[in-house]
Formats: structure tokens, sequence, C-alpha cells
């Protein structure tokens, strides 16, 4: 592949933490990002597979393959001006994150992100569904959407791709987007501008940025990062010469497993002058559930405190939480685990895996 043209990428604020620079690849604080329900932009992390690239608005056009025509152009005013816009507020949530920790247990192969590769953000744009009927795809034998972007060359592939379930992406409650903007003002071109896929419950790596194809298959992407990369692997394979071989016999990420990750730890005074902890932090759930409550404990989970939730909206938005553990110790650890609505409850350990994705023991702090 030829080298890539990095001149493009933008400036972003020392609010982020640099994972990377060629490509750009950055995180916020965890502190600083549970401060806000919904995430500002300068909180909301870069996970690119090349460089950020600006598309013209006027120029941009979208194409829609296995339309009676063959393939069916819609530009970007159509998206606007001919499909109703829909608003959803969504959690996503790179399959990486909480690599860092996965990779203290032996290395792993990825990017070693903390645990603030995720942001809550508000998005709008036209429904995947409403604008692949008025396409009029030939969805009969088909059983998966795939979504592509060849704008930007990527490190693994010749183009970006991935694909969800034709299911997913005709259901209304499953609310998949062509998204334009993000938290109402149209998307930056670090953000995926002009288009970009959104689909609420899934892993950010089906999240496709700069959308600009479109397919209906009756197979998966054969994508390098649908087919080969984010994918659970057995923890006996350790290399990627091992995995080579296997790795069609295990399937892509879709939701991610429940989680919660402490993000902050205070000491102050009670009144009785006796020393309490406030801890805060977030959690999030696979798509057929909700977080239904968060407990801490300062004894390895020999007892658990309950914390109060203090933000969820609608179906696929993160959790935020606050909790208080009385009369503690000077020095200590907590840890936090989250319940779903269906009884799951988060495990204190998660086996290792060597793309280091879906890592999610209970959330662990010191104070």
């Amino acid at each position: 592949m030829a080298a890539m043209d990095y001149s493009r990428e933008v400036d972003h604020s020392n609010l982020l933490l640099v994972r990377g620079t060629e490509p750009f690849n950055a995180e916020p604080r965890t502190s600083a990002l549970v401060e806000f329900k919904i995430t500002p932009d300068d909180l909301v992390y870069c996970r690119n597979h090349g460089p950020v690239e600006e598309v013209e608005d006027e120029t941009f056009e979208l194409s829609i393959h296995g339309t009676p025509e063959g393939c069916t152009t819609i530009s970007m005013d159509d998206l606007r001006t001919r499909f109703e816009k829909v608003e959803i507020v969504a959690a996503l949530q790179c399959a990486g994150n909480r690599r860092k920790e996965m990779n203290e247990i032996k290395p792993v192969n990825g990017i070693l992100w903390d645990d603030a590769v995720i942001c809550n953000v508000r998005w709008a744009g036209a429904r995947l569904r409403d604008v692949l009927l008025h396409a009029g795809v030939a969805i009969d034998s088909a059983a998966h959407v795939l979504f592509e972007s060849h704008i930007t060359p990527c490190q693994d592939d010749t183009y970006y791709g991935a694909s969800i379930e034709l299911k997913k992406a005709l259901s209304l409650d499953g609310e998949v987007l062509l998204a334009y903007e993000m938290n109402g003002e149209m998307l930056s071109p670090d953000r995926g501008a002009p288009l970009r896929l959104v689909v609420p419950g899934y892993c950010g790596a089906r999240w496709v940025k700069w959308l600009d194809t479109i397919r209906v298959s009756p197979d998966e992407s054969p994508n390098y990062y649908q087919a080969r990369d984010y994918k659970i692997l057995p923890p006996e394979i350790e290399t990627k010469k091992a995995a080579a071989p296997v790795w069609t016999k295990y399937p892509s990420i879709t939701s991610l497993p429940l989680n919660s990750v402490i993000a902050s730890t205070m000491i102050a005074s009670s009144q009785a002058g006796k020393r309490k902890l406030v801890v805060k932090g977030y959690a999030t759930c696979h798509m057929s559930a909700r977080v239904e409550k968060i407990e801490l404990s300062a004894d390895e989970g020999a007892t658990w405190t309950p914390a109060r939730i203090t933000y969820q909206e609608g179906r696929w938005s993160w959790t935020l939480w606050e909790g208080v553990l009385t009369d503690v110790s000077e020095h200590g650890e907590v840890v936090c685990r989250a319940v779903d609505s269906k009884g799951a409850v988060q495990e204190s350990e998660c086996k290792w895996n060597l793309r280091g994705v879906a890592y999610n023991p209970w959330g662990r702090a010191v104070w």
C-alpha cells in the first residue's frame, strides 16, 4: 500500500491522551468524561485506522448497490430533505476499551487503551431502514448489510468495511441511522463527516465513518475489520500467526458485554468525622438489557454497597452512577460491578484474548 498522507489530521485539545499519531488515536481522562451526561465533542475519543479526510458535502454521494437500477446514488441533500430526521442518544464504545488492563495479564495485540474509549452522544440522521426500502434493495436472498468507506486508506485493507444483520438494519426498534449530526451540530471530519453509520448497541467497529457504499449480501463483509479483526479468540491463540487459519471459525463482535468502570474516587469527611469515599463511574450493557444497578465493595466482594444511578436515557445510552462508602480506612481498593435487567452480574475476572477486546471484569481503583 502507498504511504498514507496524514497532513489533514485535525488539532485536538490537550484534554485527550494521545495513544497514536499515525493514524491519530486518543482518549480523554475518565474522570472528566463522567462529568457529562452527553459527551461534548472535545471529550469524544478518536479512533482511526487511517488518516482523517475532509469531504465536500456538496459533492458527496452515497452508493447503494442491489437496487432495481443496479446502483442508486443519494446525495447529502437527499438524505436531509427526503427522509425523516431521527434523533437518538446512543453510547459509542470501542471494542478495545480497557485493553491496557488485559495487557497486564499478558501482552495483547492493539492500542493500549485505558477505560475512556467511549462516549454518549445525541445522533441525528436518516433511518437506514427508510433509505434501503426507498432504494428498493433486493433483500429476498440477503442476510447482511455491508458498509464501506473508500474515502480514506486503511492500515490492514484497501478500504474500511463492516456489516450487520439485515434483521437489525430493517428493524424499527434497532434504530440504525445514517447520521450526519452529532449533538446538534454537523459531523466534523474526525467524526466521519459527512456521513457515518450509527448502530446502537453494537461496538464501534461497526459504526463506519465516511460511509460511501452500502450493499446487501447473503454473507458478512469480507473486509479485514469484519472478517479477521475484532473477534474474541480462545486464550490458547497467542499470536497472529496462530490466529491466521482460525479467524473464520469465530464470530465477529456485535454487542459488548456488561461492564462498569470506576472513573474517580474522593475522600471526604462525614458529620461524625469518619472518612467516607465518594466513587463515580459509568456502566454499559449488552443491547438486549439495561443496567439495573451498580454495587461497590471495599473488601474484594465480601460485602456490597449499592450505588445510585444518576443518568440513563432511552434504550442505548450509557449509565452514570455515584456511590458512597462510609468509615473507610486511609488507603485501600474499591471495586464495582454492574447487574443488568435480566439478572446477569458482572464477573470479577475476564479471559484473556489476543486482540484484547471486550474486557469486562470488575472495575477497580485505589484511594
